[in-house]
């Protein structure tokens, strides 16, 4: 029988249709808490035929310890940042993902952290809830500049929204959507200190590589606005750190609102938990009854149509063979 490791726990969690369908492929299912650390998936690594898992440390040590008895890696997601997709396709394991399925997702929970730091929601409301009744005046978005950094799926649903809440939105990155932007009235900025230098707001949903860590630092900080918020529900390591936390203690950034960090989840000490300007959420985002299923099914969908010799639904690295059994 194949065995089949099942890390993702919001797969796990949500009930839906997903269940049934892992079901009737009739593997046999290992179940683990992930995201899992590099040292607990060597401890793993060779037991299984296949990984369906979410943000599980899958390096090139992993992988190759799990070889020859694993076949496949079927990604609960888009985000590739934690898997050594050149050491797969190396030792010729096909990486399969989920893309498509939780962008409407990720950008209402983008717009849900933005209103609540401009606006100081909870802070105020857990002012209330402490039976305290202390008013503080926040600001609005419409009128503002919005910097969109990552022009895919997700943000390109974000411009979407804030078509509808009045922002002016400018877009940066490497994939460009002309006629969706003629047609939402988005600006590209090809350079990006002139993001910059001239977002209110700056929206980060560009995906992690090596060009892109610490896209935010030390060196370009100085650029940003006074007073500006930055929502991040990309990657947390898309920011550098130490700057970052410089800029909210500074008051530079009026507030940071997140829903990934560079450590998940952090440790009791990580500098920006407690910071009263900061808004953390634990990786949330693509969470909802809708989304999870859809990510879900694909997932499952990925994993048994390549098991039984056909191709995938989208698959990272296509020159492994994907349609080997």
């Amino acid at each position: 029988m194949t065995r089949v490791l099942l890390t993702t726990t919001s797969f796990q969690d949500t009930p839906g249709i997903h269940h049934d369908m892992l079901a009737r492929a009739g593997f046999e299912i290992v179940r683990e808490r992930g995201p899992l650390p590099e040292s607990r998936m060597l401890e793993l690594a060779g037991q299984f035929d296949a990984y369906l898992c979410g943000d599980d440390a899958l390096t090139r040590a992993v992988i190759a310890k799990s070889r020859p008895r694993l076949r496949v890696i079927s990604k609960y997601g888009i985000g590739l940042d934690k898997i050594d997709v050149k050491a797969a396709t190396d030792l010729q394991v096909p990486v399969l993902f989920t893309p498509g399925v939780n962008h409407t997702t990720v950008a209402e929970h983008t717009f849900a952290l933005m209103l609540a730091a401009v606006r100081n929601l909870v802070v105020e409301a857990n002012h209330t809830a402490a039976g305290r009744w202390t008013r503080i005046t926040g600001n609005e978005v419409c009128g503002k500049t919005l910097a969109i950094v990552g022009f895919g799926r997700i943000g390109k649903e974000v411009a979407v929204r804030a078509a509808a809440f009045g922002l002016k939105v400018i877009g940066y990155g490497n994939y460009w959507d002309e006629d969706f932007a003629r047609w939402y009235n988005v600006e590209r900025v090809e350079n990006f200190a002139d993001v910059l230098r001239r977002a209110d707001i700056i929206s980060l949903h560009t995906k992690l590589t090596p060009a892109t860590k610490h896209l935010i630092n030390a060196r370009n900080f100085p650029l940003i606005k006074p007073g500006a918020v930055i929502v991040n529900t990309g990657r947390g390591e898309l920011l550098e750190l130490p700057a970052l936390v410089h800029a909210l203690k500074s008051q530079q950034l009026l507030a940071y609102a997140a829903d990934v960090l560079d450590q998940e989840p952090p440790p009791p000490d990580h500098p920006l938990l407690g910071l009263p300007n900061v808004i953390i959420t634990p990786h949330i985002g693509s969470r909802t009854h809708e989304s999870v299923q859809r990510q879900a099914s694909c997932a499952v969908e990925n994993l048994t149509r390549y098991l039984a010799g056909k191709p995938p639904i989208a698959q990272a690295n296509p020159e492994v063979d994907a349609g080997r059994k």
